[in-house]
């Protein structure tokens, strides 16, 4: 039995007086979600990049047109790059005065058996879903650390714990990132810095729906606690807490947005 939607949260000011960082924020995905809600939840300034120059532009106003934020920042950026990587933090923390959160969103999915998987889509998903993540961080840390402060929030995948046929790259990718935040956060909790992760399962939005057949979507969705997919907000809140000041004393945790079903 799926159970209805909730209703949209209103912000509760949990991300007031910050500035945030978020990559793959363009289009209608958990990023863009995400990048919306910071703003709704009072940060003062939010800096977004992707590497789709047409999406990333229409991405900063729909967030100042939705929700009134007028300094909202954007760069286009492939985290594969570590040139590109290094503008982006540069930018951002010259744009904004430091950066107070990160979000790492980039990833990179696909289907395919490991028997018919050829290196380079392994290795594709990979550069840009764990190595992307990794680079990030590294290129962020010495910023928030020289301060004592600051958050990185990562976006991992109940495939880094569950089997799926098809997602063998995907999912060892997502693995990777739950043991990196976990490996990485105890290195910063050192320099004050809180290193965490969200680990989503099926969240809808229109992208997916291309990319993926009704069908699959549906048998997916009908697994989980709720009979239903998460919405990409019910996600981008998880975010946003892990964010805030509630979750002070939260070190490399994963905190799954879903039923946990294999």
């Amino acid at each position: 039995m799926m159970i209805q939607v909730p209703k949209y949260v209103e912000g509760h000011q949990l991300a007031k007086g910050k500035s945030v960082l978020i990559t793959a924020a363009a289009g209608a995905g958990i990023g863009f979600s995400a990048a919306k809600r910071f703003a709704e939840e009072g940060c003062r300034s939010l800096f977004i990049s992707d590497v789709h120059p047409k999406r990333l532009e229409a991405a900063v106003e729909a967030i100042k047109s939705e929700t009134g934020l007028t300094e909202v920042h954007s760069m286009l950026c492939n985290v594969v790059v570590e040139s590109e990587v290094q503008a982006l933090v540069a930018a951002a923390e010259k744009a904004m005065g430091g950066v107070d959160i990160l979000i790492n969103n980039a990833g990179l999915g696909g289907e395919k058996n490991v028997v018919d998987m050829l290196d380079e889509e392994w290795l594709r998903v990979i550069d840009v879903t764990l190595n992307g993540t990794f680079r990030m961080t590294r290129a962020m840390l010495p910023y928030m650390q020289s301060r004592k402060s600051g958050v990185i929030v990562n976006n991992a995948s109940v495939l880094g714990w569950r089997a799926q046929k098809g997602q063998a790259h995907y999912a060892a990718a997502k693995a990777g990132v739950m043991a990196l935040t976990r490996c990485s956060a105890l290195e910063a909790a050192e320099h004050g810095v809180r290193i965490n992760a969200v680990s989503p399962s099926i969240a809808l939005h229109e992208f997916l729906k291309k990319a993926s057949s009704e069908d699959l979507l549906k048998q997916l969705a009908s697994k989980e606690a709720f009979g239903r997919a998460a919405e990409v907000w019910e996600v981008a809140n998880v975010m946003v807490f892990l964010a805030s000041d509630y979750a002070s004393y939260m070190v490399g945790e994963t905190i799954s947005v879903s039923s946990q079903h294999a």
